[in-house]
């Protein structure tokens, strides 16, 4: 069965195989700034960092008394998303390596995310990324969003795999609860290094509390393996 045993792994999305965090900013100012909102920031912006679009821009409606429905308001900030998505996000290098390395050894792997299935199919597709995860399942597609479990339970069920044999990798909060909630293991990798001592992140078995810049895949990979035996 190789090193890794019976382990699959399901990987969060933005922010954690991808750094499409900038485009989501740029569409949601874009799109705050048309409905009379001129001064959304990046701070703004981090407060949503792991929480779905859907429910994002529901915030939204009640926060700035936006008068578009928040349909009208999802499928503008998707337009605007995918206009940028698919061209410019950019896969972090260690984490193609990571998914490289499991691919080698057969590991089923799936992406699970609070993004639309449009959005991942442009992302995974762009970042050459979709070969080693034909597996996905977007929040679009389960009854709740992070940090429910919902859809990291869809993604192993339709690897065909146990939640405790399922290893997530996040770099948000809800990702982390939403992992510990489906009775999953998780590598955090936070988005946002300075959040690491989040209570959330404790749950994880692995934290690389400096973030994409200290993750490395053969570290990642040893300690999978170091789980599997354990196991």
């Amino acid at each position: 069965m190789g090193k890794l045993g019976g382990i699959a792994v399901v990987f969060d999305l933005d922010g954690t195989l991808v750094d499409s965090e900038p485009n989501y900013y740029e569409a949601g100012r874009g799109l705050l700034a048309e409905h009379g909102v001129p001064d959304f920031t990046w701070a703004d912006h981090e407060q949503y960092v792991g929480i779905s679009t859907q429910e994002t821009v529901e915030h939204w409606k009640r926060r700035y008394g936006l008068s578009a429905s928040v349909d009208e308001l999802l499928t503008a900030k998707n337009r605007r998303y995918l206009r940028l998505a698919g061209r410019s996000t950019r896969a972090y290098p260690e984490m193609r390596r990571f998914v490289e390395l499991l691919a080698a050894e057969g590991v089923p792997m799936a992406v699970a995310s609070g993004s639309s299935r449009e959005a991942i199919a442009a992302i995974l597709t762009g970042t050459g990324l979709a070969a080693h995860l034909p597996t996905v399942v977007s929040a679009d597609e389960v009854a709740h969003g992070k940090p429910a479990p919902d859809v990291f339970l869809e993604a192993a069920r339709r690897l065909g795999a146990r939640p405790a044999d399922c290893v997530v990798v996040e770099d948000a909060a809800p990702g982390a609860v939403a992992a510990h909630a489906a009775g999953m293991r998780c590598i955090a990798v936070p988005y946002v290094a300075a959040r690491a001592d989040a209570p959330e992140f404790s749950t994880a078995g692995l934290l690389v509390r400096g973030g994409q810049s200290e993750f490395r895949a053969r570290a990642a990979y040893d300690w999978l393996v170091r789980t599997a035996r354990a196991a």
